[in-house]
């Protein structure tokens, strides 16, 4: 997570994962949200480098892509748990 501490990207990482569980109506533990949350913004991270060159930064711009990049991640789980 760009310009944050690790106490930080856990901590954003945890609320990302917890509002993510929320607005997709997923229930998983405090742990699994905190890697849901920090995941998600690595993953997502790496695509907007890799596509626009940037990323958002601070602590509310790393929550916004932990957020979405967790809500991808849950996404993704649901697709392949449905598929097997």
């Amino acid at each position: 997570m760009t310009g944050l501490g690790w106490i930080a990207a856990i901590i954003v990482g945890a609320i990302a994962g917890w509002l993510a569980e929320q607005f997709m109506r997923s229930n998983m533990g405090i742990l699994m949200n905190i890697i849901l949350g920090i995941g998600g913004a690595l993953i997502l991270n790496a695509i907007l480098l890799a596509v626009l060159g940037s990323t958002l930064g601070g602590w509310i711009g790393q929550l916004v892509i932990g957020f979405i990049g967790a809500c991808l991640l849950i996404a993704l789980a649901r697709m392949l748990r449905r598929a097997a």
